[in-house]
């Protein structure tokens, strides 16, 4: 995808979809118990967008689950959590990836929350945080993803 181009997805029964904008500013993975147990599997796969480059275009997403400073967003009809909006961070939405119609490819560049993975399950990103990142620390993340994107090289894959 590119700057200009889009991408719908939606949930399993199709009650909400979703566009996005453009290439995501980077991809990750969370091995938090949180998402452990949402997603029923070892980790979530997610790709963070600028808040201004997503649109729900049906349904209306609906608070569940984590209920509190991250909002986790859902399908009112099947309960498929579709993304989260990060606390503190109002300008980013970030996406299951997997729900969109043409998923995102990149591997995941960061895992966050590696203390509670599974032991059989690290997948090797570029960067891992025990905990999640600092804040301060995305524009730099974000920076590095997408040069490596830029330049043709697999974004997740250590160099």
């Amino acid at each position: 995808m590119s700057e200009t181009a889009s991408g719908e997805g939606g949930c399993l029964c199709g009650a909400v979809r979703f566009r996005v904008i453009g290439d995501p500013l980077i991809t990750m993975a969370c091995h938090c118990r949180g998402c452990q147990r949402l997603t029923a599997s070892a980790y979530s796969v997610s790709a963070f967008y600028p808040a201004d480059r997503f649109e729900v275009l049906v349904g209306t997403p609906v608070a569940g689950a984590l209920r509190g400073p991250q909002r986790h967003l859902y399908c009112p009809s099947c309960m498929s959590w579709m993304f989260t909006r990060p606390e503190g961070m109002d300008d980013f939405v970030n996406v299951r990836s997997t729900l969109l119609d043409a998923p995102v490819f990149d591997t995941p560049f960061i895992e966050t929350v590696t203390a509670e993975a599974l032991p059989w399950a690290r997948i090797n990103a570029v960067h891992a945080f025990e905990g999640f990142p600092p804040r301060e620390r995305f524009p730099g993340l974000i920076g590095e993803f997408l040069m490596n994107r830029g330049a043709g090289t697999s974004a997740g894959a250590r160099a």
